[in-house]
């Protein structure tokens, strides 16, 4: 049975103490845990400057991005068609507005980056944060990084799917002019 831990146990056959003894199982419900990766330091740091360098870059092209006053089409910078769901719909994407989200907030205006995208204020926050633990565990070589990725699991992928669909219906809302 997967996720069942079975430790053997030796007891007496009969209830009246005989000699002979037989092994049983025990059954120990909860997830089987695997002993963690084993990483140097050295290969901690190139780990850490790997997720430094990408969230970086990241944040710079943000940074360099002239946010849209409509709260959409900042992506469009990059030589990208405007959103499909706005032509065919006339609603927007769940993902419209994070790039815009992004760009406000690599300008210090968190804010704004909420109103205009809530998912996408938090994922540049998210990638502030990766910039960081990732200059300090290639600076150091320490386990930091290791202490974020424990914190995935199970549900959390049902969590960010609700955050997803939930700044969805906020951009929706407010594109239609409900908000």
């Amino acid at each position: 049975m997967k996720g069942v831990r079975y430790y053997p146990m030796s007891q007496p056959l009969s209830p009246r103490g005989s000699q002979a003894a037989a092994t049983t199982a025990i059954a120990v419900a909860g997830p089987v845990r695997r002993p963690a990766a084993v990483w140097t330091p050295a290969q901690r740091r190139v780990a850490g400057l790997l997720v430094a360098l990408g969230a970086a870059a990241v944040l710079v092209v943000a940074a360099f991005l002239e946010p849209s006053p409509t709260g959409l089409g900042t992506h469009q910078q990059f030589r990208m068609p405007p959103c499909g769901w706005i032509m065919l719909m006339d609603i927007p994407c769940p993902t419209c507005g994070w790039t815009t989200a992004f760009a406000h907030a690599a300008d210090g205006r968190l804010l704004t980056s909420f109103r205009t995208q809530p998912f996408g204020c938090l994922l540049s926050v998210g990638t502030g944060m990766a910039l960081l633990v990732g200059i300090s565990v290639a600076v150091t070589g320490s386990r930091l990084g290791w202490i974020f990725t424990r914190l995935w699991g199970r549900g959390s992928g049902w969590l960010l799917g609700a955050m997803i669909l939930l700044a969805w219906v906020y951009k929706v809302l407010s594109y239609k002019g409900l908000l």
